[in-house]
């Protein structure tokens, strides 16, 4: 007896542990395709874009791959440049201007349809359309109704009174213009999410509120905002990486000027790359990197509050 049960565990040792590769086997196997996905379209991009900042790139080198290795000298010649200033100025108050109103605006529609009204979900789904447009088309629509001579703001303008204003042709006026256009495209992304968010606050929080009589501000600021910041992290995060890197919407409406002033890192980058019959990869691909090292800090922000806030 003891004999035949020394000799079914013996034989239910291997099979456990065939069972244990077979799914240590399956786990690599669904594992790989995104694996190969983040090194082809991730990694090997990121850093050949490291590569082409410390190398001294021409168009023949380009193709031939014999650029002089030259160190940070790249980054030298993008700090030293007189438009680095001037655009990193513009890239922080169009990204913070952008990201605040967006957010503000997207978490007041997001509590404004939570109360379930008649015709919200219709609503709603209009709220998406700027979202769903390419960029294309939106920021061509907001160059027509900008136009200084036959713009539709314009026109409305000169109904109340005021004079018109050279939107898109004005240095005062062009940062303003593209970020009122990139504020309108990302209003209805931050509404989605906060709008998923405050699905998950239960109502009978709100009810007791209500029995205590707390007023509509109250509950808004003790408990809808603080429960909803986790989310809110989230958004504020990936809303910060998509406009540090917006070029559509600049480059259709003013091309970053005029002189420059709406010139962002991202359009600076395209140009210095792309913009002129002797391009400067070298620089070009520079100034990305500060955009990825930007991105990468608020990042590993993001993780550090996220950490904080589970251990609380």
């Amino acid at each position: 007896m003891t004999t035949t049960v020394a000799r079914a565990t013996a034989a239910a040792v291997p099979a456990g542990r065939r069972r244990r590769n077979l799914d240590q086997w399956a786990a690599w196997g669904f594992l790989l395709p995104v694996t190969v996905y983040l090194a082809v379209f991730y990694a090997f991009p990121l850093f050949r874009n490291v590569d082409l900042s410390l190398r001294n790139y021409t168009v023949r080198s380009f193709v031939q791959g014999d650029a002089p290795f030259t160190g940070l000298a790249n980054y030298g010649t993008v700090l030293s440049d007189p438009t680095f200033l001037p655009a990193l100025a513009h890239t922080a108050v169009f990204t913070g201007a952008s990201i605040a109103f967006q957010y503000t605006i997207g978490l007041a529609l997001a509590v404004f349809f939570r109360q379930r009204f008649r015709l919200s979900a219709t609503l709603r789904a209009l709220f998406l359309v700027p979202w769903l447009l390419p960029l294309i088309v939106s920021a061509s629509t907001w160059s027509w109704m900008l136009n200084s001579d036959s713009g539709i703001v314009n026109t409305a303008l000169g109904l109340v009174g005021l004079g018109p204003v050279n939107w898109l042709t004005s240095p005062q006026w062009s940062l303003v213009s593209v970020i009122i256009a990139n504020i309108w495209i990302g209003i209805p992304f931050n509404l989605v999410i906060l709008y998923s968010g405050l699905q998950t606050i239960p109502d009978s929080l709100y009810e007791a509120a209500a029995l205590d009589g707390a007023s509509a501000w109250q509950r808004f600021w003790r408990i809808t905002f603080p429960l909803l910041r986790p989310v809110s992290a989230i958004t504020l995060l990936l809303g910060l990486i998509y406009t540090l890197k917006v070029f559509d919407v600049i480059w259709i409406m003013t091309r970053g000027g005029p002189t420059d002033s709406s010139t962002t890192f991202a359009t600076w980058s395209y140009r210095l790359g792309f913009g002129t019959l002797l391009p400067s990869f070298g620089p070009a691909a520079a100034v990305g990197n500060l955009l990825v090292v930007t991105a990468l800090v608020f990042g590993l922000a993001y993780i550090r509050f996220q950490r904080k806030l589970v251990t609380s």
